[in-house]
Parts: C-alpha cells; structure tokens; sequence
C-alpha cells in the first residue's frame, strides 16, 4: 500500500518565506502521519492571483535543489511534489511543479495547458509529463487544468504511470447541491478510464477576491473517491494499492488498454 497525503492549505500571496515555512510544517505532518506521497498545491511557494507577469517574475523562482532545499530536508522518504513559478533559464516564466524526497530532487514538470489568465503571465511547457519511477511508484505530475484533457493523462497512463498527481488552484464554479465539483468528477473519470490512481491537492482561502473549490482528493484507481478534505484546511489521506494499476482487465473479456482501437483515433 501507498499512503497519500494532499494537503490543502492556503498559501500568503507573495510572501516566499513565510510559504515555505507552511510548506515545510505540512510535509512534516504528513511524513508524521505516514505519507509516502505528499502533494501540495498549485503555485503554493507564492500564490496564484498575480495581477501581471512583472509581478509572477518577482516571485518566481529558478528550478534547481537549492530552491528547494528546505522541502527535501523535511521529505524523509516521502515524495514531495508541489507547484511553484519558475524564472527559466530561457528568460520565460512557467506554471510549474517540482518532484522531490529526502535524496533531492526527481524532476520539474511545466503546466502545457494554462488556464484563463495564466497565459497572459506564463509560456506553457512543452513536454508531456514523465512518468518517474519512485520508491513509492511510478508518477506523473501534472498541474490543474492539464487533467481536463484525456490527449495528456492517457499517454501517461500507457506510459505506466500508476499515480497522477495534480497540485491544482480550482477556482469556484456554482454546483448542484450535493454533487462533487466537476474538476473531482474528471479527476473520477480519468483515474477509471485508465485504471490510475489520481491525487489532487487544492488551496483553500480567498486570495484578492477568488475563492476556491477547497476539492483536494485522492481517487482509486477504481475512479472512486478514498479521502477529501472539503471546507478549509486539512489533508486528505489514503492508502491505495498502486499494483493494481498493472492489470487493465475489468472482466474476463474487457480490458481498458487491450480493447483501444488506436487505428481509428
């Protein structure tokens, strides 16, 4: 079994240092609850509601270990993956999420679909997450609205990942009363599709005006919801058996991957 943690806290806009200590407090309490996977928000070292791509820049933040030193000395043997804004060595900014435990840093991911005004502030990535084999499974990282397109989680799921995990800053849509968010109801989707375990961490909090769909989970590879936290800050654990990611049959006669008709996509 693997033991995944979201936590769903609410960053401080623009203050790094005071982030990192949140971030730093929250991989500790999830190593103590024994996580073996901890996922953080989207954007959680400086906060989402950038007014311009000039102020992203000053809170950017290169992608290298140094950056993100603190993070591996409190991972222990968890993997770390959470959300930050990269100043790139190209000069451009990326919505990006780093994967990391206590030996340093396994890999960046930059966010390839940017949502509403990111693309005002951000260049999307172009390379498709790698699937990173782990002490604690194989993952593919992602960021938020990445996971509404089914052209990006299925490769990775052919590719062997067995768990997607998303930082994510949902922004609140209205709902019937009762029913999941939509974003959790795609993440269902996803994790069933493709027989892959997802975890999505979100932000909770009010940040300049923007609430939050506060929709952190973490979903069996059977589509179904194992933890959430719901209103405010709190952590959505599970433990999940990743080996059953490696057989697509549902039946005797049904197998997700097997009865693909690729030819005619």
């Amino acid at each position: 079994m693997t033991r995944i943690a979201c936590c769903q806290i609410a960053p401080v806009f623009g203050d790094l240092t005071a982030n990192t200590a949140l971030i730093v407090e929250q991989i500790r309490a999830a190593v103590a609850a024994g996580a073996d996977v901890v996922v953080l928000p989207e954007l959680v070292t400086s906060g989402y509601m950038f007014a311009d791509a000039d102020e992203a820049r000053s809170l950017a933040r290169p992608a290298t270990a140094d950056t993100f030193a603190e993070w591996i000395a409190a991972a222990g043997d968890a993997v770390v993956i959470g959300g930050f804004a990269e100043s790139g060595t190209d000069g451009l900014l990326y919505n990006s999420a780093v994967m990391l435990d206590g030996s340093g840093v396994l890999g960046f991911y930059r966010k390839s679909h940017l949502w509403d005004r990111e693309k005002l502030v951000f260049t999307p990535g172009a390379a498709v997450p790698e699937v990173v084999a782990t002490r604690h499974g194989a993952i593919a990282v992602m960021v938020c609205y990445d996971l509404e397109f089914p052209e990006l989680t299925r490769p990775v799921a052919l590719a062997g990942a067995e768990l997607i995990a998303a930082p994510v800053n949902w922004p609140l849509f209205p709902r019937p009363d009762g029913e999941h968010p939509g974003e959790v109801i795609n993440a269902m989707a996803t994790a069933r599709a493709s027989k892959v375990a997802v975890a999505c961490c979100d932000r909770t909090g009010v940040e300049r005006g923007q609430a939050w769909t506060e929709g952190s989970a973490v979903v069996s590879p059977d589509g179904w919801v194992l933890s959430a936290v719901g209103s405010g800050p709190g952590m959505a654990i599970a433990d999940v058996d990743l080996s059953v990611t490696h057989d697509k049959a549902l039946t005797e006669h049904v197998d997700l991957f097997g009865d693909r008709r690729p030819e005619l996509y």
